[in-house]
């Protein structure tokens, strides 16, 4: 996750080619689930003190709030270890000053809680190299952990380990369908990796959120990036908006709907306000004729009569009203035909290629054919002499 402006490999002191901001830039690229700024450049009003917390990042998107109790010159990016229960903890600090108090206000958390830990010191060379070495077991750690919860046969699926910043603790996140006793679990984890376990049970969204990856759209997952709560979908935003209820495309990398069938649920619930019901039937004197289909952007309504289901005529939203409202008095229209639109079909642009610039082996260069007597041993002439 790196914006545009930086490039592979880094220059002295860790710093990405390009931005030079060490990971911590405000286009909310190169960290997740971060948040701009804006009142960076602004300076506090005469006698009044910057707010005492700041927001704090560790691995794969988890914030934490901290009081800055000891009064530390602390900006985005620096390095930070707090209190945590054994020991500390190693993070990056993403947000600082007012900003602070309005997520901490839209997370629920109270500025006033003694539950929230302070912020001990900036990191010093020594705490970022047992940071470091912590964080470089957690994936050998994965692949050890789940061979032992195959071999328990335990019905779970170990997504992610994350080390203490002090490295006396490693915290477990799982996934699973049911309740699981892992106790005995616990006791192998403990007798192999020689520190303390923590286990965290996750769902199958926050899985994807804290592994990230790229969706079928081609960006981002959304739930990595910058969404944070995530709502129910079901089948019901996929038929509004009439897609495919196929569940291939539907579903995401969690395994369950996709989030962003919610973005565009209410204009489309808006616009189906002015249509009428997709069971309205029309009653003509050649027969009844059922609703096929919605263009909820064009407002036209596709109808066909139940005996001949494959001929389907186009209606406007607006006299499928007129004719909803003839047949409640009673009246039948005389026939579909009368009231169907003629839906002119866009020309089809064909673009001629006289260089023949569309073939893909334009440029190979032609094979020779290879003679078939070559290997073959030439017989003599009957016309030649012989010696």
């Amino acid at each position: 996750m790196a914006c545009t402006n930086c490039s592979t490999g880094s220059k002295d002191g860790g710093a990405p080619k390009g931005c030079q901001n060490k990971g911590t830039c405000g286009t909310d690229s190169c960290n997740k689930l971060t948040v701009f700024d804006w009142l960076s450049n602004m300076s506090l009003p005469s006698g009044q003190e910057p707010f005492d917390c700041v927001e704090v990042r560790f691995k794969n998107g988890r914030k934490e709030f901290h009081r800055n109790t000891e009064k530390l010159s602390l900006i985005i990016g620096d390095v930070v270890a707090t209190e945590a229960s054994p020991g500390h903890d190693i993070g990056i600090v993403t947000l600082t000053g007012e900003l602070v108090k309005i997520q901490m206000k839209k997370k629920g958390v109270s500025h006033t809680s003694p539950e929230i830990t302070k912020v001990y010191r900036k990191a010093s060379q020594k705490d970022i190299d047992i940071w470091s070495d912590a964080r470089a077991k957690e994936e050998p750690m994965k692949v050890t952990a789940r061979e032992i919860a195959i071999r328990l046969q335990l019905q779970m699926k170990i997504s992610d380990i994350e080390f203490q910043g002090d490295g006396s603790k490693a915290t477990f996140y799982y996934t699973a369908e049911d309740r699981v006793d892992f106790r005995q679990l616990i006791k192998e984890y403990a007798q192999t990796f020689k520190t303390r376990i923590e286990m965290k049970q996750v769902g199958f969204r926050q899985e994807a959120a804290r592994l990230g990856g790229i969706g079928s759209c081609g960006r981002e997952l959304c739930c990595s990036t910058w969404l944070t709560d995530f709502r129910s979908v079901n089948t019901s935003a996929a038929r509004y908006q009439q897609l495919s209820l196929n569940p291939q495309k539907l579903a995401g990398q969690c395994g369950k709907l996709k989030c962003c069938l919610n973005y565009e649920l209410d204009t489309y619930m808006d616009a189906l306000k002015d249509f009428p019901d997709f069971d309205t039937k029309i009653e003509t004197e050649r027969g009844v004729a059922y609703c096929q289909k919605q263009d909820i952007f064009k407002g036209l309504m596709w109808f066909a009569y139940a005996d001949n289901i494959a001929n389907w005529h186009v209606i406007h939203i607006d006299q499928v009203k007129e004719i909803v409202a003839e047949n409640k008095q009673r009246r039948r229209i005389s026939s579909l035909e009368d009231f169907a639109l003629e839906i002119i079909a866009e020309p089809k642009q064909d673009f001629n290629n006289a260089m023949g610039q569309e073939s893909l082996t334009r440029f190979d260069q032609p094979k020779k054919k290879k003679s078939r007597n070559n290997n073959k041993r030439r017989k003599p002439n009957s016309n030649e002499p012989k010696k």
